[in-house]
């Protein structure tokens, strides 16, 4: 792999709702660039970014995707993000290591809920964005009008800025509106681009145009302002000036018209790119931790080795792939590093770049390139690996809270543990899937980001590690309590079989304890139980709150009262005390009125006003209760409580009420009550066990 220096560099990545046509305009750029002799294709499987099976089956990138090409001599690493809100997360670690955002929009469907996500990243990143508003060529296509609608959505800096030259079938051509410049393209999708005049017909709409673009460069800069103000203009030098560092700083985002399937209009934005737009160089590096305190980090080859690993993929060939950014400084293949998030060094190989499903090898990488080191041991997603010599931390990007949750087991049940090898395989490729090892309800379960990323994830298992699995419901983690007071009951455990026989016995009073889960109390006095087997009343009931007397399930705020007992001097034993206690607390939760709790889950829901009537009444519908309402930018915040069971496949019905512009999160509130027609469903399938006879 070529090396390039750092100011010749240009990361962009493409962001963008799905269908937009990110993928395609990565594949139009490398066939630009000479990296591909054709144009790889979404629709026909010859694609270079969605090469997955499981990208191919839905013609949809789920992982962001990489690849080079060289234009103008400058090094284009191109990171293909998916668009789909299931796999939000790996987009926003693929924009968070990007020093460009091309905003892929269709000019057919505009503004669409990715398209605002992901350029309130960019924002909050502060990346330097393109808007490429592709597919020109299609029916309904309407440049102008998207361009609108995005300067009133996104932001008042997006200008027209490359427009284009027809439309629909017609679209054949683009206009620079600052440098006056028009560009034909051949209709057979070549890369001959031809310089040429401006039409006629298009004089004032490029006139228009380029009023906009020079007031939003006014707008960048107080002088500029206060003479544009006074004078309605400015001069060319102005212009030239300012343009690029209004570009850079994300002052002005130009908006360009484009077609990826055609190769129309795709040099002048490469141009744009490597000419307008920030090296790594230029780019202001986060801002890192060393020795306890913020520090600054220099993107120069000279400085010391910082980089992040941004993403894991899970190779056929190679394995595991952590995925770098390097920051500053350089580092050499068949070496060391240092790994400051879990404080140790790591050895490695070579140094890969990724390019599609393929990687090349490079002997060092510095500033600016996003490289791959294949099977490190301890080095996972969010960590920062530098200098043993400076060791820095970045901060890692925040955990996302899942929206879905299923319960997972091997068909074959004795696969169980090729399963939970697969699971760990996948999490470590995939940070957003949360495996739960639940003890409590006897489960694994998965957690994911809604219903696709989950069924991706069983194809991924089923594909990989060869391993058939099944999905249900997650099962409840209920509570059992009691609502009364109930006295003077036996628990007595009595056996002979021949030989030293078994035998204790004790009374215990029983009632709600609101302080707490459980509080033992001794009244025994007189000797009636000896000392020594006090605790062993106590054990057998705290072992039979764990199993539950009702439902199976734990049994809390519990207070209970031995008092009185009778033992034998022979048979007595601590096990016979912890039979004896378990009895008498099962005989005594049955008299004390047993009730099941549920868990009550705390919800915040964001969604467009006009959803907020659906949103509420659908809480409510859901046994929840609104608590609260408040505005949020342009949307609502709705605060809720509602039972878990309720919210369980809460995340698919959100976004059928939004068009996928609502999002929520949960946590745990409380315990209540489970409405007594509810409680019989869940009792109906429990059976005691007989474990204490």
């Amino acid at each position: 792999m070529k090396k390039y220096e750092t100011k010749n560099i240009r990361n962009v990545c493409l962001v963008g709702h799905g269908g937009s046509g990110k993928t395609s305009l990565a594949e139009a750029i490398l066939f630009n660039t000479g990296a591909t002799n054709r144009l790889g294709s979404v629709l026909d499987q010859t694609s270079n970014f969605d090469f997955e099976p499981e990208e191919i089956k839905r013609a949809s990138s789920i992982s962001t995707a990489f690849g080079v090409g060289e234009w103008n001599k400058k090094k284009i690493q191109l990171l293909d993000t998916p668009g789909d809100g299931n796999f939000f997360v790996d987009a926003r670690n693929a924009l968070s290591v990007s020093d460009i955002a091309v905003v892929t929009i269709s000019a057919v469907d505009g503004i669409q809920v990715m398209t605002e996500k992901m350029y309130a990243l960019t924002d909050e990143f502060n990346i330097p964005q393109i808007i490429a508003i592709n597919k020109m060529d299609r029916e309904r296509a309407n440049f102008h009008s998207v361009v609108e609608s995005a300067r009133n959505h996104l932001s008042k800096r997006i200008a027209p800025f490359i427009i284009p030259i027809g439309a629909e079938d017609n679209f054949k051509g683009v206009v620079n509106v600052i440098r006056q410049k028009a560009y034909m393209f051949p209709a057979d999708g070549s890369n001959n681009m031809t310089p040429g005049e401006i039409p006629a017909d298009m004089l004032d709409e490029v006139a228009a145009a380029r009023e906009t673009v020079i007031e939003v460069i006014a707008e960048s800069d107080d002088d500029l302002m206060e003479k544009y103000l006074e004078t309605m203009e400015l001069t060319e030098e102005e212009i030239n000036t300012t343009l690029p560092k209004a570009m850079r700083q994300g002052m002005l985002v130009p908006a360009i018209a484009l077609s990826a399937t055609r190769n129309v209009g795709i040099q002048p934005m490469l141009d744009m790119i490597c000419d307008r737009f920030p090296s790594p160089e230029e780019r202001v590096v986060p801002e890192a931790e060393w020795q306890g305190e913020p520090v600054a980090v220099e993107a120069s080859a000279s400085a010391p080795f910082a980089a992040t690993v941004f993403k894991t993929v899970q190779d056929k060939f190679t394995g595991s792939l952590s995925i770098c950014r390097v920051w500053s400084g350089t580092i050499d293949a068949d070496s060391t590093f240092y790994n400051a998030t879990r404080d140790e060094r790591e050895r490695f190989g070579q140094i890969l770049v990724p390019m599609g499903k393929k990687q090349e090898s490079t002997p060092q990488a510095g500033p600016g390139d996003i490289i791959a080191f294949a099977k490190l041991k301890n080095t996972k997603v969010g960590d920062t690996i530098c200098d043993e010599k400076k060791k820095l931390t970045f901060p890692p990007l925040p955990e996302v809270n899942s929206l879905i949750t299923y319960a997972i087991s091997a068909k074959d049940k004795n696969e169980e543990d090729k399963l939970g090898q697969a699971l760990n395989r996948i999490h470590e490729e995939d940070p957003t899937l949360k495996i739960i090892r639940n003890a409590e309800v006897h489960q694994t379960q998965i957690a994911g980001m809604g219903q696709v990323h989950i069924d991706v994830t069983i194809e991924k298992i089923k594909r990989k590690f060869d391993v058939e699995v099944e999905l249900s419901p997650p099962r409840i983690p209920y509570r059992e309590t009691i609502r009364k007071r109930v006295e003077n009951i036996e628990g007595k455990h009595k056996k002979q079989s021949g030989g030293r026989g078994q035998f204790g016995v004790c009374f215990i009073n029983v009632e709600p304890f609101a302080d707490g889960d459980f509080d033992f109390v001794n009244s025994v006095v007189g000797g009636s139980i000896p000392r020594q087997w006090i605790p062993s009343v106590e054990k057998g009931i705290v072992d039979r709150m764990k199993k539950g007397v009702i439902a199976g399930y734990p049994l809390v705020g519990v207070r209970v009262e031995v008092f009185d007992g009778k033992y034998h001097d022979v048979d007595s034993s601590d096990a016979a005390f912890q039979l004896a206690g378990s009895k008498g607390f099962r005989a005594a939760v049955a008299k004390a009125d047993p009730v099941l709790l549920e868990p009550i889950w705390n919800i915040e829901v964001q969604c467009p006003s006009d959803s907020m009537g659906d949103v509420m009444g659908d809480i409510s519908s859901r046994r929840g209760r609104v608590l609260g309402m408040e505005a949020k930018g342009a949307s609502q915040l709705v605060k809720a409580q509602a039972p878990m069971s309720e919210l369980l496949l809460y995340a698919p019905d959100l976004n059928s009420m939004t068009g996928g512009r609502g999002d929520f999160t949960v946590s745990f509130s409380h315990y209540e009550e489970l409405p007594r027609e509810l409680q019989e469903k869940v009792m109906a399938g429990f059976t005691a066990d007989d474990d204490d006879e």
